[in-house]
């Protein structure tokens, strides 16, 4: 089982783009196994982890309802958004400047095979994270991803998360709001959950802006010891 995570920083980059990205190291991994089952190989299955920051887009999940984004064409232009509905699970999520997005790309084969303990590692690596700035971040039940006061009228999503897998390999992940834009999630009902607040860590901070790199290196500590994982970091590809 191989344990090493091959960690890319892709900066600021087109959702597309990424996506093409994760869509090819996912099928290098899948056909890898693929090979393996056949043919007796025995090859090392390689893991990754990107970071990546996108300028604002919403997407939405392949059982997400499109009436959840609630701005047409012409608006989503205006506001210098774009959308996609893409393949993985969950509603509609938005992404943008501010925000730290988190794509683990890995054979859970090398790890566990239980997506629903993935998910739950995942919701923790933020829970802990938060928690070294002094918020108590939680789990809310029946809702992936990162909430902070559950079961008050004042609920509100810090983290929000949708994963696709196949062969137990991952890919999409996790979306963290640090020093985010709030108003761009008053244009969708995020992951179509009504009546729910979205906050982001410099607002719980009280905080102008929050040391975004700090946040990724509490992430990925956590990460690699819930996983047991040794990130290896690597060049951003041209």
């Amino acid at each position: 089982m191989n344990k090493k995570v091959l960690l890319q920083d892709l900066g600021l980059k087109d959702y597309k783009e990424t996506w093409d990205y994760q869509e090819l190291l996912f099928k290098e991994i899948v056909d890898l196994k693929i090979k393996n089952r056949r043919e007796a190989a025995g090859l090392q299955t390689p893991n990754h982890f990107l970071f990546v920051e996108h300028p604002h887009v919403y997407t939405l999940g392949k059982s997400g309802d499109i009436n959840n984004l609630l701005i047409d064409e012409a608006k989503l232009k205006e506001k210098e958004a774009t959308f996609y509905k893409i393949n993985r699970g969950g509603d509609i999520t938005y992404h943008g400047p501010g925000q730290i997005v988190g794509y683990p790309i890995l054979d859970l084969d090398n790890f566990f095979t239980d997506i629903h303990k993935y998910l739950r590692f995942l919701e923790e690596m933020v829970i802990l994270t938060l928690a070294e700035y002094g918020i108590k971040a939680e789990r809310s039940e029946g809702e992936t991803g990162v909430w902070l006061d559950v079961g008050t009228p004042f609920a509100r999503k810090i983290c929000a998360m949708g994963v696709r897998a196949s062969r137990w390999v991952t890919m999409h992940g996790f979306a963290l709001n640090v020093n985010s834009d709030l108003g761009y999630f008053d244009l969708m009902i995020p992951c179509g959950i009504k009546d729910k607040a979205v906050t982001s860590l410099n607002v719980e901070l009280g905080q102008k802006e929050v040391d975004m790199n700090q946040v990724k290196q509490k992430l990925l500590r956590h990460f690699e010891l819930l996983f047991k994982a040794n990130l290896i970091k690597q060049k951003t590809p041209a």
